[in-house]
């Protein structure tokens, strides 16, 4: 059987016995593979979502296995579909119940930018209400873009500073949204 490497190890040392990286790297590649998302869908990009998960293209291969139905043990939160102005503080509300560190993913048109539905009634794009890391585009997405925004968000977990959060810019991009 041949040596087949599943994930590739963080820049570092390595040595005869001994590998050495930095702290921001190791705990950057242990969260990428560890997300629990929660599902927050509304409409037919749910249905994506579930095909998504289901075994032909199975979410759990990138370390999604455990779906988290409660923000305070979820650290991804995936909104999928149309989003009402009456729905908008509910989804804020989720979202601040999530512990830090924590992204979100915009599944769809609906959920990115309003969708086909310019109306009066609905939110015209969640980063009206809370900050978007990445945006999937499609109406509905097909299950292989929903695996690429969320092989996006791992990139960004394993690349993100350990103290990105404390830094000024994302307090000012909290206090953009009103969030202390």
């Amino acid at each position: 059987m041949s040596d087949i490497k599943i994930v590739d190890a963080p820049a570092g040392v390595e040595g005869a016995g001994f590998f050495a990286t930095s702290l921001d790297k190791a705990v950057g590649l242990a969260r990428s593979y560890s997300l629990w998302p929660l599902p927050f869908a509304t409409s037919c990009c749910g249905i994506e979502f579930m095909a998504t998960m289901a075994s032909h293209y199975d979410l759990s291969r990138f370390g999604a296995e455990r779906l988290s139905f409660s923000p305070r043990q979820a650290d991804l939160l995936m909104v999928m579909g149309t989003i009402s102005k009456k729905m908008a503080p509910v989804l804020r509300q989720v979202y601040l119940q999530m512990a830090e560190p924590r992204w979100v993913m915009a599944v769809g048109a609906c959920a990115s930018s309003g969708g086909i539905f310019d109306t009066y009634s609905v939110l015209q794009g969640i980063d009206e209400v809370i900050p978007v890391d990445v945006y999937v585009p499609g109406c509905p997405p097909r299950p292989e873009a929903i695996i690429d925004g969320f092989m996006n968000i791992q990139k960004l977990v394993q690349t993100e500073s350990l103290r990105r959060r404390d830094t000024p810019e994302y307090q000012a991009l909290l206090a953009k949204y009103g969030i202390l």
